[in-house]
């Protein structure tokens, strides 16, 4: 898994920021927009809000937002939210899966496929990338200050359920199943570790490296445009990015 994690690690550090946890905050702020309107604001009786409830907390989303973002969607008569995924190949055939969520899916999908056209990609038809990633659950721990001990985080990770653990840089990630990412996470932060996230991903079969520069440049352009969009929720992708 040492492509997904060497891009995990990145995508975490990042995140620490303030205005990066800001457009997790929002983005995931969505997604609990939709599970309201889908199936009401009662996480007992609606599954999906109770695991977006679970992925807020998490990612350390405070719960007066999450209480907030729930009543108001309660509230709302605005426009109908609705969550669209786009498949395509980056530069050099790299796999390329998008979850959006948006109001106008006419603008997303425009602006999907310049981002693929001019950073030398393909967008493609449903379907055409996604047999390439299975789902999994990840969770990433923090140890930038080197103290977390190793055998002991594993031992606890494996014991709670996780399915393959790895450590990357000053993170470690633990693999669940999709259905125990949040239970797992739960019971690691109780013990004492520090969550940096904890989340439902995709992981690829296979990854590809980029030889020639130029694809090597686009590809992360591409990138860096389809997660400064803000109808994009998860990109996902099968590059082994190995700078």
């Amino acid at each position: 898994m040492s492509g997904h994690s060497k891009w995990a690690n990145i995508k975490h550090k990042k995140e620490k920021t303030d205005s990066a946890r800001e457009k997790v905050f929002t983005k995931i702020g969505k997604e609990l927009t939709i599970a309201v309107k889908e199936g009401g604001g009662d996480p007992n009786s609606n599954s999906k809000l109770r695991d977006l409830i679970a992925k807020a907390k998490a990612n350390n989303v405070p719960n007066d937002n999450i209480e907030r973002t729930i009543k108001k969607a309660l509230g709302s008569t605005g426009d109908m939210l609705e969550e669209i995924i786009y498949e395509g190949y980056g530069p050099g055939g790299i796999a390329v899966i998008i979850n959006t969520t948006t109001d106008n899916r006419n603008r997303t999908a425009g602006n999907i496929r310049a981002y693929f056209s001019k950073y030398h990609g393909n967008l493609g038809q449903t379907g055409c990338v996604g047999y390439l990633f299975s789902d999994t659950g990840l969770i990433v721990i923090d140890n930038e200050d080197g103290d977390v001990d190793e055998d002991k985080l594993m031992e606890k990770a494996l014991e709670s359920g996780a399915t393959d653990f790895n450590k990357a840089g000053d993170v470690f990630e633990i693999y669940t199943t999709t259905d125990d990412v949040y239970t797992i996470n739960e019971e690691l932060v109780n013990a004492g570790y520090v969550s940096l996230s904890a989340e439902k991903t995709k992981v690829p079969s296979n990854y590809i490296t980029l030889e020639q520069e130029d694809d090597i440049k686009f590809m992360g352009l591409l990138l860096e445009k389809l997660e400064e969009d803000d109808d994009v929720m998860d990109v996902y992708h099968n590059w082994e990015n190995v700078e």
